[in-house]
């Protein structure tokens, strides 16, 4: 065998609509969690607060992050909108994204594996956290184009299984 083997790693990812903040609108405050293989980085439980803008900025997120798991970049660093919560991450030459928060590491995934965990995710938050906004929503229309987006991104990214856009 040639090369160092990375390890099978997996990335859990969740965003959350906070309760208690009135009527639902654009700038509903939220959480996201990463869990990983080495650590976590969560919005939730810290001072000052690190909740982010969440409609607003899983949208951000996932625009974002769509060229660095299509191999268009190697590194992202994102801040939550209204936060100070960051998330940096790094993309090796053979597909594998690690995941860092305030410079602890959090995991790390293949690109493809990664794109599904985020996916999977923010599929689950438009089901659940964007049903609160009325339709003319500028803020669930922007979601949802990005989730539509990055959809496209992930079967890109599983098509060609190294996270590299073919040529």
């Amino acid at each position: 065998m040639t090369g160092r083997e990375e390890p099978p790693a997996a990335i859990r990812v969740r965003f959350s609509v906070r309760p208690g903040q009135g009527e639902p609108d654009d700038f509903d405050f939220g959480d996201m969690a990463w869990e990983g293989g080495s650590g976590r980085a969560v919005t939730a439980g810290h001072v000052p607060d690190q909740g982010v803008m969440i409609h607003l900025s899983v949208a951000l997120l996932l625009h974002q992050l769509g060229p660095l798991l299509l191999g268009e970049r190697r590194t992202l660093s994102y801040t939550g909108i209204g936060s100070s919560f960051r998330l940096d991450f790094r993309r090796d030459g053979r597909g594998f994204v690690s995941v860092a928060s305030k410079g602890a590491p959090v995991g790390g995934a293949r690109a493809e594996g990664l794109a599904r965990a985020v996916l999977r995710a923010a599929e689950e938050f438009t089901e659940e956290g964007l049903a609160c906004l009325p339709a003319d929503s500028g803020a669930r229309g922007d979601c949802l184009a990005a989730v539509r987006e990055f959809r496209a991104a992930t079967k890109a990214v599983e098509a060609t299984g190294t996270g590299a856009v073919e040529a």
